[in-house]
């Protein structure tokens, strides 16, 4: 087996020639593609529409479409300059609603430009791609962190079920729930990988069964109803998925479908474990119910054919909530790039955190952060 520590050659975000390049992930597997971004507004499209995904690597996508279009201001007066900017601002962070990784981005972007007024618009978008540089750089930096920490929590020949896709692809690199799965391989801990297929995008058996193929590790993509059955017949030791946000109590908002399998995982003593940067993690927001969801729109669930024919029927409605919220009840633990965290977490993640909670969340900066849904 390949050293699953070692393989970095997943490049989801890449600065080349003035432009982002993101790994389309839309037709992966079957191809490898990129989408070359030069605006804030061609990013903006890229988020909505799924070319990139995962909240880290939404966040990166984010910063660098801020500084794209510094980039394409530069050599404007100092007005147009600040009005493009406001613009950028405006149309990436309508782009997804529920990954807290955008707006901390967007707020990291916004800050350098309030500290920064003395510069003139082409020193100002020097610095700000330097920022983007740094933060991409510091995800791959805190998913190996994490790695490390989660790896702790793994018992030798742990069989591990994850569901969506938070590896790599999902990351400025290296992957969150992935990421520990490759540490806990590469310690010699963990036996086998379940895949949950995660529907309707299917990320668990296009995208991280992709990645686990690149890593050389042994897996299975298991539907998503035959979750239960795994973990009833104890073929499960622990369940591992990332998050899209955090509340401040450890409600996790992640890919539809979470909620389900750590119900699942409880009723069966199966530990379940989230792993989240410090970025996922809004310390603003006491509880889940605060969270928007994303719904989708519904032609994700009903455009499925066999054998070249629609399988649902003509003019079927369908709904298509792109996430949902698992309780902090039914969370184990949740790894930090600071360590381990455990219940009760409104003291544990504070602490954990620290002072890194007056900068890390976007709602300190900025506007953006959603009204609690009622």
């Amino acid at each position: 087996m390949t050293n699953p520590q070692a393989q970095t050659t997943v490049e989801t975000l890449r600065w080349r020639s003035e432009r982002l390049e993101l790994i389309d992930q839309r037709v992966l597997p079957a191809q490898i593609e990129c989408v070359a971004c030069d605006s804030a507004a061609s990013v903006a499209q890229a988020i909505r529409g799924m070319v990139v995904r995962g909240a880290p690597a939404i966040g990166c996508a984010a910063a660098y479409g801020v500084a794209l279009e510094a980039l394409r201001h530069r050599d404007a007066g100092v007005e147009p300059f600040r009005a493009a900017m406001a613009q950028a601002f405006e149309v990436l962070a309508a782009s997804r609603p529920t990954a807290v990784n955008l707006f901390w981005a967007l707020a990291r972007m916004r800050s350098l430009i309030r500290q920064s007024a003395e510069l003139l618009p082409p020193e100002l978008a020097d610095a700000l791609l330097a920022l983007a540089h740094e933060i991409l750089a510091e995800d791959v930096r805190i998913n190996r962190a994490m790695g490390a920490h989660g790896a702790a929590l793994l018992a030798d020949g742990a069989r591990v079920l994850t569901h969506c896709n938070a590896g790599a692809l999902a990351t400025g690199g290296h992957g969150t729930a992935l990421g520990v799965i490759r540490a806990g391989v590469s310690a010699g801990r963990i036996a086998r990988v379940f895949a949950g297929e995660t529907r309707p995008w299917l990320q668990g058996a296009r995208l991280t069964a992709w990645e686990l193929t690149q890593y050389g590790i042994s897996f299975d993509i298991i539907v998503d109803g035959a979750a239960g059955y795994f973990l009833q017949r104890g073929d499960v030791q622990k369940v591992m998925f990332g998050a899209d946000r955090v509340a401040a109590n450890g409600d996790v908002a992640n890919k539809i479908g979470t909620y389900m399998l750590a119900l699942a995982a409880e009723a069966n003593r199966v530990p379940v474990i989230c792993v989240a940067p410090s970025s996922s993690i809004d310390l603003q927001i006491p509880d889940g119910s605060y969270i928007p969801i994303e719904e989708r729109d519904p032609s994700e669930v009903l455009d499925l054919e066999k054998n070249g024919e629609p399988v649902v029927p003509r003019g079927a409605p369908a709904r298509n909530p792109a996430f949902d919220i698992t309780p902090h009840q039914l969370i184990s633990a949740i790894v930090t790039e600071f360590g381990i965290t455990r219940s009760p977490y409104d003291q544990t993640l504070a602490k954990a955190l620290g002072n890194q909670c007056l900068s890390n969340n976007p709602a300190r900066h900025s506007g953006e952060q959603e009204n609690p849904i009622q």
